[in-house]
């Protein structure tokens, strides 16, 4: 038998391993906003400048405000459903981001063509996180109703979360 310790790090090596490319691709998208600074002489902490400035500026910061999100919903889903799916749907959200980093910077109308794949994905996990956590919940804490509309909300929520006012207002 396996020291507790140990069997956690053995069920969540792939959600770290995940976690840590995010924080990496972060970075990344970081440094594009410091080479822009330079490259367009833009002086800190100003955050005008030339379009192509603000492009890369937006999608670095619209990046970083759902990094959050992205990883309490990939943690979560990968300790109460499965850490393969939560960790495959991470890396698919992951790259969605990267598109939309690129698209964005080219054109602020192309990030549009990446967004889907993202918000598809951070969806996806929802639902089953959603039984997970109803199912727990309904075990240790609430009665099977409160659990069955604990379910219901978190399934809708987090969508709703990205997609505010139907995307039309978004600034993913």
């Amino acid at each position: 038998m396996l020291h507790p310790d140990t069997e956690m790090l053995e069920h969540s090596v792939c959600l770290a391993a995940v976690s840590l490319l995010g924080v990496l691709e972060q970075a990344y998208f970081s440094l594009q906003v410091i080479s822009a600074r330079r490259k367009f002489s833009v002086a800190p902490p100003s955050t005008s400048g030339p379009a192509e400035f603000e492009r890369v500026y937006r999608a670095q910061a619209n990046c970083s405000e759902y990094f959050p999100l992205f990883i309490t919903v990939l943690w979560l889903a990968g300790l109460f459903f499965s850490q393969g799916l939560s960790s495959f749907c991470g890396l698919l959200y992951l790259y969605g981001r990267y598109l939309y980093f690129r698209g964005y910077c080219q054109s602020s109308q192309s990030r549009y063509e990446s967004v889907c794949l993202s918000v598809c994905v951070s969806a996806c996990p929802s639902p089953s996180l959603s039984l997970s956590l109803s199912f727990f919940f309904s075990f240790s804490f609430f009665k099977y109703q409160q659990s069955l509309n604990l379910c219901i909300t978190i399934t809708w929520i987090i969508p709703l979360l990205v997609w505010e006012d139907g995307g039309a207002n978004s600034r993913l």
